[in-house]
């Protein structure tokens, strides 16, 4: 009998971390960044060709290729930077310890007026859902939202690639523009 609820406890808690290592909430303060001008391709940190749909993450945090599941939309997690590393606008604009230890995730989008529009209607810190890749489709009755949401039109590029073009675009990519809104 013994044995019994230990391996009835061991296979709990093993459905615990199965269910964790699916799909988990994250506290973070979003950032939105666009295309300069005269970037021409806009590449990403990875090689990648930025679009909307994607976003810019720590990929110490949030591999390259997961889904970053925000309240109107789901976006690939594909590029990385400076700002999105050192976590400055969640540290700067946190107003409690919670916040200010925030991830922080880049959102791209084509145009500033999109950028600046989405930032200005949307709070500053938000509970973002992550799938990580080659999960499976969301589960039926997920709690988080826009679980139905379609990214297919935002296919993350490769690992592989990622890792032979990450130098190479380090070196090559134009810098784009940052913004932050800060409060007066």
């Amino acid at each position: 009998m013994k044995c019994l609820i230990t391996f009835l406890g061991f296979a709990v808690l093993l459905a615990q971390a199965v269910a964790t290592a699916r799909e988990q909430p994250l506290l973070a303060r979003v950032t939105v960044y666009w295309r300069s001008e005269g970037s021409g391709g806009c590449a990403s940190s990875t090689g990648a060709r930025l679009r909307e749909g994607h976003c810019a993450v720590d990929p110490t945090k949030i591999p390259f290729g997961s889904r970053v599941v925000f309240d109107d939309a789901c976006c690939v997690a594909v590029d990385s930077g400076p700002a999105v590393l050192s976590r400055k606008a969640a540290r700067l604009s946190g107003r409690n310890s919670r916040e200010r230890n925030a991830l922080v995730i880049d959102r791209f989008f084509e145009t500033k007026r999109k950028a600046m529009a989405w930032a200005e209607t949307h709070p500053h810190f938000m509970t973002v859902w992550i799938v990580p890749p080659g999960s499976a489709s969301p589960q039926e009755g997920s709690q988080r939202p826009n679980a139905d949401r379609n990214v297919a039109d935002v296919s993350p590029p490769s690992i592989a690639s990622q890792q032979q073009n990450h130098t190479a675009a380090i070196a090559t990519s134009e810098p784009t523009l940052r913004y932050t809104r800060r409060r007066g």
